[in-house]
């Protein structure tokens, strides 16, 4: 409509102006026939039909230092207006014809501009209006229609450009997703980017990137379910030749021997807790970890265990396992499933410092803030690398060394979230790393 408003109203201001010349120039045509009879001497009938082909009421010219009366009618109404013609401007002419357009009545007005082929000095003319409005609003109407027809054919074809270029693309699109989605691990069905316009091609590329993600995800969850699933018949079978280990190891705690003796509660206790790991494998093989136990323990004793198990459990000569934990801090967790967290973590953190060959460190640290308790595992081993950064906690991905699985942090991280906190590589570097684990210290946040 912008567009329409921008060409009609110069338009017809032009029309305008063209009408009123074309009428200037008719009457100079009369005048000069009336000027070539000396005598000019003519009849009313023959006056009249001049000025009625001329389209005006009467003429007047100034050839000299002074104005005519060439042709006139016998009764002129009042004039009520008055219109130069000879440097118009363009936002005049426009203010003119839109005034003109606007009001319906048939007036008188006077025309004053220059004679064609320099004819005289000036050239005046006097004529009603409706006649001019009518060719003014025929002439609209025509530039409407012309509109209306420019308008259907530019429609039809934006409507197939559009079609071409934007509908049928992303009807192409939905087809693919259609396609994936009755089978998603089929990669024949990930679309290929084929559209034209650019943010279209986008969105097909980014398609394409998510629904290759989704596959890969896809299939790596069909591994983990069949592995899971092999893994809960092993550890169904593992837990009975356990629960009979147990059974055996009970009568090591009275043998006289001093050094039995102190060997077997932590035997008992280490096949406890792989009886324990055996019956967690089970429901994790159900496709979840057992809810956490929660309880108050004292952490300092649980660190103490860990490290215990550790040094008793491999050669841990050259590497120094410490812990800093103020006796009596009380944490409320599961304490079997803490015990598998920072077993993890030390494990990985002494398998990491071995692979250097040089001596090193792991130290345990906990304490309390307003809102959780929060326990850190330093090493100085040599960092993680940058692969094991990209997929810190995805399982079989997330390995740090060769042979790994991925799945000790994987699975750390998970029992976490059971408890509501966070598990989160804190820092990691050359001088080595620190994992953080923060578990809220009250039940709303639990809860949350």
């Amino acid at each position: 409509m912008l567009a329409e408003v921008l060409i009609f109203v110069p338009s017809i201001a032009r029309f305008r102006e063209d009408y009123l010349l074309a009428r200037l120039e008719r009457a100079q045509i009369a005048s000069l026939a009336v000027l070539a009879d000396e005598t000019m001497m003519l009849d009313e009938a023959l006056e009249g039909e001049l000025l009625e082909n001329a389209g005006v009421l009467n003429v007047v010219m100034r050839r000299d230092a002074f104005s005519q009366l060439i042709l006139t009618s016998e009764e002129i109404p009042p004039v009520s207006g008055f219109f130069d013609l000879r440097d118009p401007g363009a936002w005049r002419l426009m203010v003119d014809a839109m005034a003109r357009l606007w009001q319906p009545e048939d007036q008188v007005i006077r025309v004053m501009g220059n004679p064609v082929r320099e004819a005289g000095i000036q050239i005046e003319v006097t004529l009603h209006t409706g006649p001019l409005r009518d060719a003014m609003l025929e002439y609209g109407l025509n530039i409407l229609l012309l509109s209306l027809v420019i308008s259907v054919i530019t429609a039809a074809l934006l409507f197939l450009a559009v079609r071409r270029v934007i509908v049928m693309p992303i009807k192409r699109v939905v087809a693919s997703m259609h396609a994936y989605s009755e089978q998603p691990e089929d990669t024949r069905r990930i679309i290929e980017p084929s559209a034209g316009a650019r943010e279209l091609r986008d969105a097909e590329v980014t398609l394409r990137k998510l629904q290759t993600q989704l596959t890969a995800s896809l299939k790596q969850r069909e591994h983990l379910a069949q592995l899971g699933a092999a893994v809960a018949k092993i550890s169904h079978d593992l837990r009975n030749i356990l629960t009979v280990a147990t059974l055996l190891a009970d009568r090591l705690e009275s043998s006289a021997d001093p050094a039995v003796k102190r060997t077997a509660p932590k035997l008992l206790s280490s096949l406890s807790r792989a009886v324990n790991l055996c019956e967690g494998t089970l429901a994790f093989g159900r496709a979840e970890e057992a809810p956490p136990a929660l309880m108050r323990i004292d952490i300092a004793t649980l660190v103490a265990d860990v490290i215990e198990h550790e040094r008793l459990s491999a050669d841990v000569e050259d590497v120094t396992l410490t812990a800093d934990v103020p006796p009596g801090l009380m944490v409320r967790c599961d304490p079997e499933q803490l015990y598998r967290v920072l077993g993890n973590l030390i494990r990985n953190a002494r398998q990491a410092i071995a692979g250097t060959g040089a001596h090193g460190e792991v130290t345990i640290r906990a304490g309390e803030g307003d809102t959780s308790w929060w326990i850190t595992v330093s090493d100085t081993g040599p960092g993680l690398p940058k692969k094991a950064l990209d997929h810190l906690f995805t399982p079989f991905q997330g390995g740090a060394r060769k042979g790994g699985t991925g799945l000790g942090l994987a699975i750390a991280a998970e029992l976490v979230r059971g408890h509501g906190g966070t598990l989160e590589l804190e820092e990691t570097g050359p001088e080595g790393s620190t994992f953080r684990i923060t578990l809220p210290s009250s039940r709303v946040a639990l809860a949350s």
